[in-house]
């Protein structure tokens, strides 16, 4: 078993850093076997924990704080965004969006790449065109969404697509596809595109 799981001791903080090629199953057992090395840095004070360095999605990061609070009664912290399971991003007209297993892609997808989980993804970087990035749930990108994005695959026409600007040729959400052509008057004007959803018509509306 390879050493996937460092700990360090710094001033007001145990940082405890995943490898970023580890597997989970790498993970848990290099955790549990590193357990009796945390406790013993423990007396009385109750110093949190930052786990850092591999981006977890939700069930990861859940298995690895309950590793640590059956043996530590101490507060966890991650690096990688939080339960984004995307209960507190909204649509611009306000509509709540549903909560749903997450995974977190690290870095930029570049063209000819393809990403597909079967709950929603969030890319920690822009989808470049000639990428595709396909999602049982909804998609968010915290870059600039330009390849294919399909959300909703498995057929959730509540599923949506967010970016922090959305520049590419096509969408797709559940079994509804739109094409999109580039409007001069609105790229002059930096009308910026963010979400995109099925409408009350059955239509993907970008807004």
């Amino acid at each position: 078993m390879k050493n996937c799981v460092s700990i360090n001791l710094k001033k007001d903080t145990i940082i405890l850093k995943i490898s970023d090629s580890a597997t989970q199953e790498e993970i848990i057992e290099c955790l549990q076997k590193k357990i009796e090395d945390l406790k013993e840095l423990y007396k009385d004070e109750k110093t949190p924990i930052q786990v850092v360095g591999k981006v977890l999605n939700n069930a990861e990061m859940e298995e690895v704080q309950k590793i640590i609070n059956k043996m530590l009664d101490v507060k966890v912290d991650f690096e990688s965004p939080k339960t984004l399971g995307l209960h507190g991003i909204k649509k611009a007209f306000n509509r709540e969006i549903k909560s749903s297993d997450t995974k977190f892609q690290k870095g930029s997808i570049r063209s000819g790449q393809k990403v597909e989980y079967e709950g929603s993804i969030v890319v920690l970087g822009d989808v470049n065109g000639g990428a595709e990035i396909i999602a049982g749930e909804n998609i968010i990108v915290l870059g600039t969404l330009r390849g294919l994005a399909h959300a909703g695959a498995k057929g959730n026409r509540e599923a949506i697509i967010a970016a922090s600007q959305i520049d590419c040729p096509q969408i797709r959400i559940s079994n509804v596809i739109k094409e999109i052509e580039k409007n001069p008057e609105e790229e002059a004007s930096q009308n910026t595109k963010t979400y995109a959803y099925i409408g009350d018509e059955g239509e993907i509306v970008i807004e």
